[in-house]
């Protein structure tokens, strides 16, 4: 199913697929230069990889929050590092309306996790003829996922992924059930696991979600163990400056050592 993403390479290895890159676009030139330092790493281990960024932050605690630079703006400066690199985006829609939009720009488009039950979103995106990444709820089953996936494929589109994300536990923490990718890889989609988010310390007393970076390097490697078809990150040259989730991202500089590990563990379990 990932064949059918344009500029995706590497995929004869039988690799593990990276989807990596910032929370948010918060400029051109700092979106570019993380980028290519991630795609200087993915030629170098021969990692599928797929840019990711979003244009806009529909979901914040805050009102205060920073949400975007502009729609057009951001979208554009995603197009142009596809280009400019030669690799594939994805970005996140919100609206059954934005995936119209967001398809001129991208090349997969990615259902948020509070948004995978909604169906008039799911079938505009799938509509859009795009590969469709689905992040499961965090309130969901992993059987529960097998539904949003028929939407999209009874749509007329069968190019469909998932990426577990974690289920809540109480009010502030998140675990990740790592049964759930058997599970899911049983509906015929490639799953990925969200290694950052799953790390998320959500609905914190001041409005801005907390996480626990240091146990990333554990969550991937038990996804890459379990056969996940992938994993899922956000990276950041200086988390702390991040505009979006930087408490939960990885430091970029620490990308390198963490791939090199996880291509390792692939490589013992093939």
């Amino acid at each position: 199913m990932l064949n059918n993403i344009k500029k995706i390479k590497y995929l004869e290895n039988n690799n593990f697929c990276l989807i990596a890159g910032p929370c948010v676009v918060e400029g051109e030139k700092i979106t570019k230069e993380i980028a290519e330092k991630i795609l200087t790493i993915t030629d170098k281990l021969q990692i599928p990889f797929i840019f990711k960024g979003s244009y806009k932050k529909a979901n914040r605690s805050r009102l205060d929050s920073f949400t975007g630079i502009g729609d057009v703006e951001a979208l554009q400066i995603l197009k142009n590092i596809g280009e400019c690199f030669n690799i594939p985006i994805i970005t996140d829609i919100h609206t059954p309306q934005e995936s119209s939009i967001a398809a001129k720009y991208v090349d997969v488009l990615q259902i948020p996790a509070f948004l995978s039950r909604q169906t008039d979103l799911l079938i505009a995106a799938a509509k859009t003829g795009k590969t469709i990444n689905i992040k499961k709820g965090q309130f969901l089953s992993p059987e529960s996922i097998q539904h949003a996936i028929n939407k999209v494929k009874e749509s007329g589109n069968n190019n469909v992924m998932v990426t577990d994300r974690g289920s809540m536990f109480g009010y502030q923490d998140i675990i990740v059930d790592y049964r759930s990718i058997p599970i899911m890889q049983s509906f015929g989609a490639p799953v990925l696991i969200d290694v950052t988010h799953s790390l998320q310390k959500p609905n914190q007393h001041n409005g801005i979600t907390g996480g626990n970076p240091k146990m990333i390097e554990t969550i991937a490697k038990a996804g890459i163990a379990a056969g996940a078809d992938g994993i899922f990150l956000e990276t950041h040259p200086k988390p702390k400056q991040a505009k979006s989730d930087g408490e939960n991202m990885l430091e970029i500089n620490k990308l390198d050592d963490l791939l090199n590990k996880l291509v390792k563990i692939r490589k013992a379990i093939n």
